[in-house]
Parts: structure tokens; C-alpha cells; sequence
């Protein structure tokens, strides 16, 4: 059967029923649209009537969704009912306000707006020539970002898709700025706590894995400094070169914060980059606490942040900021004779910041957010965040047999169920098995993850829609659960 109608059916009863220009009538459209903002009102307003994790495996999801590829088209309501029954009642609601795994994505309603919008307008943010509105509000949402972390006026940054880009940009522009791109004995230091995504970057950019040095963490989880300058002496000696130190502003296992200032003294002595990865705890700039917590954000070299963690905004949304942006252009822009008129420009170019030449227009959902909310209503909704994990620390030490294992810190929580009279391997069981039946009943959903050969329950808690008494609840369930799986 043929994909598209042939010449000979150009006048037939059946091309009449495709639809060449791809379009809907006007009526349709607003239809379609008034359908589609209903969904979405619903799910958040309806939200806490849903299970938060909903889980099917690969094969039985083929059954419920595997379909032909449609040759003719569908009634547009229809096709959208479908989506709302079939896709969008099979995936697990970051946007959950029970929702503590991993680090949630709350989301924001202005931010799906701007999404719309954007897709809308079919906005391209590449070049100024080809969006220069858009262009100019990433301009001034990375300045109001700049001026948060205390980054001087010569820093430049780039909207891109998340964390792990932002990793992979930053180490692109200090291997630039400080290697001439010369790979084979550069050496790169972090503890043992940082994101496993840099070290997909700096294998992508020709670093070999044997050259990553993860060094042991402090008791509280954070950067030994000692044992970094030993790890540096030690790699100088054997004939390397110390590059760069990857420090974070709040670990995902734990929400600690690596020594920032120390960190910056350090390798400012040893000639190395700085980058510091704040994909979630970075966020946290519009808060007064936050920012004292990140005391020395504006010395390092780079940051990357995650605006669809700790600033609400749907995904995806990152940043990365580099603090002498001239090394971010010269890593990134390149000339062809289809993009002449773009060189021409005197304008600044994103496509000449990051990967992309062709860009859509993310920034758009933080820089509506932030005009209709304020930032400081962002600096109130990421204090709520930290002192609802405070607020399940106390609620959690008050339990029999529950042992608070790091405490909160930056909205991050770990604790576990250690009753007496068992061993370690037991308890390591026990706490997995708490965390899969807990999230099954679909109340809430939390992760385990290992500190030190210890399995243990962790909680994020920045969704601003997270109600204290939700916090409480949690608790109590995790506890029935332990006790009736003991």
C-alpha cells in the first residue's frame, strides 16, 4: 500500500479526505486547543487523586500502544483522548507533590504556557537574524542568572537541555581554554559523589576513563581537599597535567556542598578549571539561605544549572554559565558559507555558545515564570522545599528503629529503617524492599541508593505544592511498611 496518494488519485473521493497542507480549520484548532488546556488544568488541579509512579513493562506497554503507522488521518479530538488514556495514564508524575525519588520536576503552569507558545510560533533561536526576540530574553534571563551567582559582566551562558549537557559544554571550553584541546594526559578530579554524567562527557570529548580521578568523600559527603592535593601532587609528579576540578553545589545522594571557596583557592594556585555542577542544588540562588549556603559561586569558572529541578520549570530546561565567556565563543563558533549573513551579524548568536545551530526557545518558560510569580516568590518556594526535608528529619527521628543517616540539607534527606538484632545485608534488603512496595501502593514515591555499603531511603523534597501534613504521611506509611515487612 502506498504512503502517499498517487498523481492519478490527485482528483479522486479519496485525496479529498488527506490533508496536504497539513492544517485544521480554525474552529478545529481552537477546539483542539481548548482540549488540550483542559487536560492539562485537570491533571493539576486532580493531581493528588493519582497514583504518582504508574509502571507497565516494555512489553506490555507494546501491546497497549504499538499501532500502525496511520496512512490517513484521525479526528483531532479523538486522537488527543487517546493520548490522555493511553499514554499519559502510563508515566510517572514528577510533577507529583508526593513525588521525594530522584530530584523531582515540579513544573509550573506559565511554563507550559510558554511551551505552548513557543511550539506555537515555531520559535528558532539559533541566530539573532533568525529570533532576535527570542534571543534578547536569553540574553537578559542569563543576566538576571549571572548577577544571582555574582558572576562579573564579562561571563557569558546558554540555554540547553539539561545537566548532562551542560557538563559536556563546560568541559568542551576549559579543554579549549586550557589544553588546545589536547586530551591524552589531562587529569580531572571530583569525589566520589559527583554526577556519573561527567564522566560520560569527558569520555565523549576524548578523555580517557583512566585519567577521571573520584576521590573518596568527607564523613558528611562532601570534597576532601587534602586528598585532592595529594591525587594533583601525585599526577604531577607521574608526569600529568592537573586540568580541572568538578565540584558540586549539592549532591544528589545527599544534597552536600562541596568546599566552594577552598575548592576555588585551590585551583586557582594550580592553574585548573573550576566548574561546579548545580544542576538541582544551584537552584537555589533566589534563596537568601540558598545563596549564603553557596558562598564563593562566583569564583569558579563554570556552572551548570537545571532550571526544570529548583526553579519549577517543565522539562527540559538548563543552563550553563562561564564566568570569562569569550572561552565558551571561541570553543563553539565556526564558519560556513550558508551561515554568511549570520556571521555578518554584530548580534550575539546562541549557536555559537553550545552544540546547537538549530535551538528552540526554552528559556521562554523561566523568563514568563519569573514575570508573573517574581523571584521572590522562587526564593519563598525553595526555603519551603528545605524546611519541609527539616520538617521529615524531626517527624523521622521521633520513630522507633528509624535512623536519620545525613540530615537535611538542601531539601535532600536519607534515612533508614535499622531495627535491632539485624545485619547489615538484612537491613541493605529490608530498606529496598520498603522503597518498592511503599512506591507500588502509589501514595508517594522515594528512591534508595547506597552511602558507604549502606542501602538507605532518600527524600527530595522541592516541589512548592508539598503540604506538611504529605510529609507526615510518608512517614507514617514508610514505618507501617517496615514494621509489617520486619
Amino acid at each position: 500500500m502506498a504512503l502517499a496518494p498517487n498523481l492519478s488519485e490527485v482528483t479522486s473521493g479519496r485525496a479529498s479526505t488527506l490533508n496536504r497542507h497539513l492544517e485544521l480549520s480554525e474552529d478545529q484548532m481552537r477546539r483542539l486547543g481548548y482540549q488540550a488546556i483542559d487536560m492539562v488544568i485537570r491533571h493539576l488541579t486532580q493531581i493528588r487523586e493519582k497514583k504518582v509512579m504508574n509502571y507497565k513493562s516494555e512489553s506490555v506497554l507494546d501491546q497497549l500502544l504499538n499501532d500502525r503507522l496511520p496512512l490517513e488521518g484521525s479526528p483531532p479530538e479523538y486522537v488527543l483522548d487517546d493520548v490522555q488514556n493511553r499514554v499519559f495514564s502510563n508515566i510517572t508524575h514528577h510533577d507529583h507533590p508526593r513525588f521525594f525519588a530522584f530530584v523531582p520536576g515540579p513544573g509550573n503552569f506559565p511554563g507550559a504556557v510558554a511551551e505552548c507558545l513557543t511550539n506555537g510560533f515555531n520559535v528558532f533561536s539559533g541566530t539573532w537574524i533568525g529570533g532576535a526576540g527570542a534571543a534578547e530574553i536569553e540574553l537578559i534571563v542569563i543576566d538576571w542568572l549571572r548577577t544571582l551567582c555574582g558572576f562579573p559582566a564579562q561571563a557569558r551562558g546558554v540555554f540547553l537541555s539539561g545537566g548532562s549537557e551542560a557538563g559536556l559544554v563546560a568541559m568542551a571550553t576549559a579543554r579549549n581554554a586550557l589544553l588546545d584541546n589536547k586530551t591524552a594526559d589531562a587529569t580531572i578530579y571530583c569525589s566520589d559523589q559527583t554526577h556519573k554524567s561527567i564522566d560520560r562527557d569527558l569520555w565523549l570529548l576524548g578523555f580517557p576513563r583512566e585519567n577521571i580521578r573520584r576521590l573518596p568523600s568527607l564523613e558528611d559527603y562532601t570534597l576532601d581537599l587534602n586528598a585532592l592535593a595529594e591525587a594533583v601532587r601525585r599526577d604531577r609528579k607521574a608526569g600529568m597535567r592537573p586540568f580541572c576540578l568538578v565540584i558540586n553545589t549539592g549532591t544528589t545522594n545527599t544534597g552536600s556542598i562541596d568546599p566552594i571557596q577552598g575548592a576555588a583557592d585551590f585551583c586557582e594556585e594550580e592553574g585548573m578549571w573550576l566548574h561546579a555542577d548545580g544542576a538541582y542544588g544551584a537552584g537555589s540562588i533566589f534563596s537568601t539561605r540558598g545563596r549564603e549556603m553557596l558562598a564563593g559561586l562566583d569564583r569558579v569558572n563554570s556552572i551548570g544549572m537545571d532550571p526544570h529541578k529548583w526553579m519549577f520549570q517543565p522539562y527540559s530546561c538548563g543552563c550553563l554559565i562561564v564566568r570569562e565567556g569569550v572561552h565558551l565563543r571561541r570553543t563553539f563558533q565556526y564558519r560556513a558559507e550558508y551561515l554568511k549573513l549570520v556571521d555578518d551579524s554584530l548580534e550575539r548568536n546562541f549557536c555559537d555558545y553550545g552544540i546547537q545551530l538549530t535551538r528552540d526557545f526554552r528559556v521562554l518558560k523561566l523568563w514568563l515564570s519569573l514575570k508573573i510569580f517574581g523571584a521572590e516568590s522562587f526564593g519563598k518556594a525553595q526555603d519551603w522545599g528545605m524546611y519541609l526535608a527539616e520538617e521529615a528529619e524531626r517527624a523521622a527521628r521521633t520513630l522507633p528503629n528509624w535512623e536519620v543517616v545525613t540530615q537535611a540539607k538542601l531539601a535532600v534527606l536519607t534515612l533508614r529503617y535499622a531495627p535491632p538484632g539485624t545485619r547489615e545485608d538484612e537491613r541493605n534488603a529490608l530498606n529496598e524492599a520498603i522503597v518498592d512496595q511503599f512506591n507500588q501502593e502509589g501514595y508517594g514515591m522515594v528512591i534508595h541508593t547506597r552511602l558507604r555499603e549502606r542501602t538507605v531511603i532518600r527524600m527530595c523534597t522541592i516541589n512548592p505544592r508539598t503540604e506538611v501534613s504529605e510529609i507526615h504521611e510518608t512517614l507514617i506509611k514508610l514505618d507501617e511498611i517496615a514494621r509489617s515487612l520486619a
